[in-house]
């Protein structure tokens, strides 16, 4: 019996970094680079004869670089497209530029020498060009409201330390955006929010650097010991995982390095499965656009100890994947269009905490 592969064109200005990504991706099976392009102008002429499913893109090539080639692309032709940015300060800030242009995914690449081996970069590769292929994109729309200018919802009650319950949140392919869209709606007095997003190690703190710079409530990655309280939203590095701490009372976030787990990192499954038993009830938990299942086992758990659980659901998903494992569990409890969660998410972070 046949089987279809992923279809994917590479692009990158280095013969010897399309010819290890592209060796990456049909080793693992069920995809097939079908084109390589050493710069966007390269690529375009290709793409008139071949459409691909994804598309691997580099940033910095000649004669065009590709943020401007990606932001040409979504007008006219959108495809799923998956960044291969380097860790760079430069790089990492760029590459979060692409997800705002509409990029579905982003991959950390190590020097040329490294690449070849490394088993991580492998890993992270194969899963964006999986989850990209099962995205539904669309033609780029105008940007956003700047900081400042976004509809902040109003009419709910500020959170104070005592009584408000902690937001957890789980997100992947997709998920970049969506937070960006429920986080600028929240208002300066949240609920404390921890975040774990599928993102590589150099991205999350510029992106949670992006997000602050829009949003009413404090954004930044996660350090250490980092206490969750109301105005705070705490992203987990893309380096480990991120789990919470007691007291419920006054919980904290414990971060560390560690590698993937079930090819997940930073781990949603961790961080949920940490606030079913530190906060029980006194918890929301949010699963957003994503491949995959993880976080299912997780929301289950908080949905058994009272927490309140909600989905994205499918209509406004990039791709509907974490948040149907999890209601196919039973364990989502209000799933909603993106646009309605942050209300959802600050009346049900208001209620009284659950002892």
């Amino acid at each position: 019996m046949s089987t279809t592969n992923t279809t994917v064109m590479v692009v990158d200005d280095s013969a010897a970094v399309r010819a290890q990504v592209g060796a990456i991706l049909e080793r693992a099976g069920g995809i097939e680079v079908v084109a390589t392009a050493q710069d966007p102008m390269v690529a375009a002429k290709l793409l008139q004869s071949v459409t691909p499913d994804v598309i691997t893109l580099d940033i910095e090539m000649p004669r065009m670089n590709g943020l401007t080639f990606l932001k040409k692309l979504m007008a006219a032709h959108p495809l799923p497209v998956v960044m291969v940015s380097t860790y760079t300060q430069k790089g990492s800030d760029a590459t979060i530029r692409a997800l705002q242009l509409g990029a579905v995914g982003v991959v950390g690449k190590p020097s040329a020498d490294v690449l070849r081996d490394s088993d991580v970069f492998a890993t992270d590769l194969v899963n964006e060009v999986r989850g990209a292929a099962q995205c539904r994109v669309a033609r780029l729309r105008p940007a956003p409201p700047k900081a400042g200018a976004s509809r902040r919802l109003s009419g709910v009650a500020p959170c104070g330390a005592a009584t408000c319950r902690v937001v957890v949140i789980g997100s992947s392919t997709g998920g970049t955006e969506a937070l960006r869209a429920l986080l600028t709606r929240l208002p300066a007095t949240a609920p404390p929010i921890a975040i774990a997003q599928h993102m590589p190690a150099g991205f999350t703190n510029a992106f949670a650097r992006h997000l602050n710079d829009e949003c009413a409530i404090e954004v930044r990655e996660a350090v250490d010991g980092d206490r969750l309280v109301p105005g705070l939203a705490l992203i987990a590095p893309g380096s480990g995982h991120m789990e919470i701490t007691g007291p419920a009372a006054t919980p904290h976030v414990a971060v560390a390095p560690g590698p993937h787990e079930r090819n997940y990192r930073p781990s949603v499954d961790r961080l949920f499965l940490a606030a079913a038993r530190v906060l029980k009830g006194r918890c929301v938990a949010l699963l957003l656009s994503g491949m995959g299942d993880d976080g299912a086992a997780g929301m289950a758990a908080l949905r058994d100890g009272g927490a309140t659980t909600l989905g994205q659901d499918e209509a406004s998903s990039v791709v509907y994947g974490m948040a149907r494992a999890a209601n196919e569990r039973g364990a989502v409890e209000h799933e909603l269009p993106l646009n309605r969660l942050p209300h959802a998410l600050l009346q049900a972070a208001a209620r009284a905490a659950v002892a």
